[in-house]
């Protein structure tokens, strides 16, 4: 099951490699407006009160990079969206902090201000989606991941190069 809100981006990313592993799934609309997020029941889920949250068997997992690390841990045997080798890992590492940091308080944070009137500085957030785009478009110059030459889960799962 995952729990969701349709207009998370944590939420979308775990949706969208659910469905690039073809995991069958089950999804729970959170009602963030109505403060469902923050129940008795869903706290006892996550007790920073945060979408998106899944439930695999017997385990909750809440954080959406932390659930990208286990969903590719134990369903993807190729090893295609988590290779193996320390190296690899530490550069997804990389892309998935640069998630929680950059793009949460740039692009992000733009996005709140854009769809949700969120009071928050525009401008700052502006500056750093630039600074992140910058970084991004060099890092992808000449290529089409970040992280090695085929998709992984680094940065909400995959970056692809614009035409």
């Amino acid at each position: 099951m995952l729990h969701r809100h349709r207009l998370s981006g944590h939420s979308h990313r775990v949706q969208l490699f659910l469905s690039l592993l073809r995991l069958p799934f089950e999804m729970i609309e959170v009602d963030l407006p109505a403060r469902a997020h923050k129940s008795e029941g869903f706290l006892a889920m996550n007790p920073f009160g945060q979408v998106p949250v899944i439930e695999d068997g017997d385990l909750v997992l809440a954080d959406s990079s932390a659930i990208l690390l286990y969903l590719a841990s134990r369903y993807d045997a190729s090893r295609r969206w988590y290779p193996e080798g320390p190296v690899e890992q530490a550069r997804i590492q990389r892309w998935l902090t640069v998630a929680a940091g950059q793009l949460v308080n740039g692009p992000a944070a733009a996005r709140l201000v854009q769809v949700f009137g969120a009071r928050i500085d525009h401008g700052r957030a502006k500056a750093i989606a630039a600074a992140l785009f910058e970084i991004l478009d060099k890092e992808l110059d000449g290529r089409l991941f970040v992280v090695g030459d085929c998709p992984t889960m680094s940065l909400t799962s995959q970056v692809v190069r614009r035409p």
